[in-house]
């Protein structure tokens, strides 16, 4: 990546006004919106992109660049806080929050692109200068020239704890994730260091783009004819853009008769949807609807076989994003805004029901790297009693012979089989079905019955499935 055609011109003026660089004002304006309003980077970043677009100048390998600082920034801010801390001569707490910003994504050129290090602190001063003013600016260029005397590995060499005296901590800066996010992906992929360490990278790549085809409504056949699309890997519907194609220049997409949507969420209504029922299969329910993915698909599929689907989402603004998801499905479908712990609906009306349950996200953090600093084990507590609610009430809407799947996209134990083991305790009249064979060529999915998908070794997000079926 070169960045040469970006740096500042030398003057011989005692003063010059800063150069404003787009392209970094950009993504420093995405990283204080991540910040100040716990923002997501992938809903901030495409209106900014947008804007920069409409206002000339600034072309697609200025947006690959903003992304890539954007992005690449939020997934090692554990790192580059722990590299910065040994080049500061405070607390890092004590750093105004736009100025960590600021050396944050200096530190990011330096040590995870291939600019040039005089390019890269030198467009990051300027950066400082146009937006924390030439005080702050001066600060910045002292700490990143510290920064520049090493490359990434020699500072891990520094910063991180030897392996052997603290594992966990070793990772968490190594790898960039808080220390109790690696504990628990380590407890539940079962220990081994390489496994962990495969999966806290798998964490840190970008992750392509995954298009579904809605069966009735488009083809796999028909995305795969799309610039650098090639076929998914499990899912026969899922296509795949190699090369971080826009999904909204894909006219399937545009009508609304494909969708983004990552395999493994694909994987999980497929394999509800073809789970064995002991009579009807007429009536589906889609308990936690929002925003509409899954719902989609299994509305598709549903009307494949002349079913119905009721999606519910309790939130009203994500019951119109999965009202506009299903707009157009070929069979009958219906959305209504829920609590799914107190459904309007009457117990055992359905024959398969979905409940993707609120979650941490920790099986998302490539897609959404800033929620890993964001999340705290106690988050774990207020998520606890929802998810046993809704996997209950699930049970309770689902008729005898039906089938409950309860889905999440956090692989943290306290997430998937403790609330099922818990429900299932409370509720006898309930079996656990072997949800392994519904996955066909899927490997390396664990034990069962349950299944339990990873970015490192199926380049899904870490989705979770138990697959359910009320006995009596």
């Amino acid at each position: 990546m070169s960045d040469t055609d970006r740096r500042p011109r030398r003057a011989g003026k005692p003063y010059r006004r800063p150069q404003k660089d787009p392209v970094r004002i950009l993504a420093f304006d995405a990283l204080r919106a991540v910040d100040e309003r716990d923002a997501y980077a992938n809903l901030v970043l495409p209106p900014l992109l947008r804007k920069a677009r409409e206002k000339g100048g600034f072309d697609g390998r200025d947006a690959a660049l903003a992304t890539e600082l954007v992005y690449g920034t939020l997934r090692r801010q554990g790192t580059y806080d722990a590299i910065l801390a040994a080049c500061v001569d405070r607390p890092l707490r004590e750093v105004d929050p736009p100025v960590l910003d600021v050396l944050t994504l200096g530190a990011h050129q330096l040590l995870g692109t291939r600019i040039p290090s005089h390019a890269a602190v030198s467009s990051t001063v300027e950066l400082a200068r146009v937006v924390l003013g030439d005080g702050r600016a001066k600060f910045v260029n002292a700490v990143l020239r510290k920064v520049a005397q090493d490359d990434l590995d020699g500072w891990l060499e520094k910063v991180a704890p030897p392996y052997d005296e603290d594992p966990e901590d070793h990772l968490a800066v190594v790898h960039s994730h808080p220390r109790w996010v690696v504990s628990a992906l380590w407890d539940s992929l079962g220990g081994g260091r390489a496994g962990i360490e495969d999966l806290l990278e798998a964490d840190n790549e970008r992750p392509e783009v995954t298009l579904v085809a809605r069966p009735g409504r488009a083809t796999a056949e028909e995305l795969l004819r799309e610039e650098a699309a090639v076929p998914g890997r499990w899912s026969p519907y899922a296509v795949r853009l190699t090369e971080g194609g826009e999904p909204g220049a894909v006219d399937a997409v545009r009508e609304g008769r494909a969708g983004v949507q990552d395999e493994g969420s694909q994987l999980v209504a497929l394999a509800l949807a073809n789970a064995p029922l002991d009579g009807p299969d007429g009536k589906w329910l889609d308990a936690c609807a929002g925003p509409g993915g899954k719902a989609a698909l299994l509305a598709a599929l549903a009307a494949e076989r002349g079913a119905a689907l009721l999606a519910s989402e309790k939130q009203p603004h994500r019951a119109g994003l999965v009202a506009k998801a299903l707009a157009g499905n070929p069979g009958p479908c219906q959305v209504i805004a829920a609590d799914g712990t107190r459904p309007p609906w009457r117990p055992g009306s359905f024959d398969r029901v979905l409940v993707d349950v609120p979650c941490t996200g920790l099986g998302a953090l490539r897609r959404r790297p800033e929620a890993r600093w964001r999340r705290r084990p106690e988050d774990l507590d207020g998520f606890a009693p929802l998810q046993r609610g809704l996997l209950r009430t699930a049970l309770e809407s689902v008729r005898p012979g039906g089938v409950v799947g309860y889905a999440t996209c956090s692989p943290h134990l306290a997430e998937t089989r403790a609330v099922v083991a818990d429900v299932l305790k409370q509720f006898p009249a309930a079996e656990l079905i072997d949800a392994r064979p519904l996955l066909p060529g899927v490997p390396a999915i664990g034990e069962g019955p349950d299944v339990q998908l990873w970015p490192h070794l199926h380049g899904t997000d870490a989705m979770y499935l138990a697959l359910i079926r009320r006995t009596a």
